[in-house]
């Protein structure tokens, strides 16, 4: 009956390479031999008239439990700020168009804090959240850590038919005009 138990672990083992091996095709393509053309990457789709995505502009709010700090961080998708022992990546910034309702504010943040596990290790970064972040419903994703608390404040960008960057904020209901 031991032996039974002996081939468990290369189970284990047989059924983690065969996950890695899936993981490197990408789900989203579709090899040739079955759409019969050649496979391209998606790109992402750009509305005429919207905000680009290199384009938009975050605003990103940053409090330090331990002395009562906060800031914002006004940052474009793909760049990262660091501020003293905190990166905070951006990767996409979203918000819903005017005529969509509910209205929502959203962004892809990295976190990534410089801390020690104990005292007598060396300082390393290690990511403590990558996910999205929304200003209207903060405990849908929390950053949990005991000494950063991060948030989404705004997300500025254009949609079809408005002439400039327009923030969350600046939406207001025309139903009084």
């Amino acid at each position: 009956m031991r032996a039974g138990f002996a081939f468990i672990p290369l189970l284990a083992l047989a059924a983690c390479a065969g996950e890695s091996e899936r993981r490197e095709a990408p789900s989203d393509e579709v090899p040739e031999e079955l759409t019969g053309r050649p496979v391209t990457k998606a790109e992402p789709v750009q509305v005429e008239g919207a905000t680009p995505l290199a384009d938009r502009v975050a605003t990103i709010g940053l409090l330090n439990k331990r002395n009562n700090l906060s800031q914002e961080i006004e940052m474009k998708p793909g760049e990262a700020r660091r501020v003293d022992n905190v990166v905070i990546r951006l990767e996409s910034c979203e918000r819903t168009a005017p005529w969509e309702m509910p209205q929502q504010t959203g962004a892809f943040v990295q976190v990534l804090v410089e801390e020690r596990e104990s005292a007598d290790e060396d300082l390393t970064w290690r990511k403590v959240f990558s996910g999205w972040l929304f200003k209207n419903a903060p405990s849908l994703n929390v950053v949990e850590h005991p000494i950063y608390d991060v948030w989404v404040k705004d997300c500025a960008m254009r949609f079809p038919g408005q002439e400039a960057p327009v923030s969350s904020d600046d939406n207001s209901d025309n139903s009084d005009a």
